[in-house]
């Protein structure tokens, strides 16, 4: 497949599975951090301390606390929302996934928060899973993200946010 083969299979992919899915130039990244932001009206987030300041500065009114020391279990739960990087992306399955890599944080951001804002630059993404996993190093931490956390009970009904964010959007960086 071509590379922007690749990049709209992702983008198809990522919104298959109930996530939103903007595309952005590198330039117009804070500004589309802060709407995103905006648009859900978060008042406070949590990022990764090592996470960009070009990503969020573009936040008026929005209070982001870096992880650093790490914040608490109660607070990552009741902030608005995470704003991450990822280490790949997968485009046949529109999987995103971190490795607490730079601006990925430690995995308890990517599963307590209710929403995940996940920054995705379109050379991260890989065509299948074997060449996303071709990229990682096995022995990191890695969690696998494909949507909003979702299960189903006994009477197969799905039911979302159960294990982690209710709401995934990502924004794909056309560099």
């Amino acid at each position: 497949m071509s590379r922007a083969d690749v990049i709209g299979l992702f983008t198809e992919r990522v919104a298959d599975n109930r996530a939103a899915v903007r595309h952005v130039s590198a330039d117009e990244l804070g500004t589309a951090v802060a709407a995103a932001l905006w648009g859900r009206e978060a008042k406070e987030i949590v990022v990764p301390a090592d996470v960009p300041f070009g990503w969020l500065a573009e936040l008026d009114g929005v209070r982001a606390l870096a992880d650093t020391p790490a914040v608490d279990l109660g607070t990552l739960a009741a902030v608005d929302g995470v704003v991450t990087g990822c280490a790949v992306a997968v485009a046949q399955t529109g999987t995103v996934v971190l490795d607490g890599g730079r601006a990925q944080g430690r995995r308890a951001l990517s599963l307590v928060p209710a929403y995940h804002l996940c920054v995705v630059h379109a050379d991260q993404i890989a065509g299948t899973v074997p060449e996303a996993v071709g990229r990682l190093d096995p022995a990191r931490p890695l969690t696998w993200i494909s949507g909003p956390s979702a299960t189903h009970g006994i009477e197969m009904v799905r039911v979302e946010g159960v294990h982690g964010p209710c709401h995934l959007e990502v924004l794909v960086v056309e560099d």
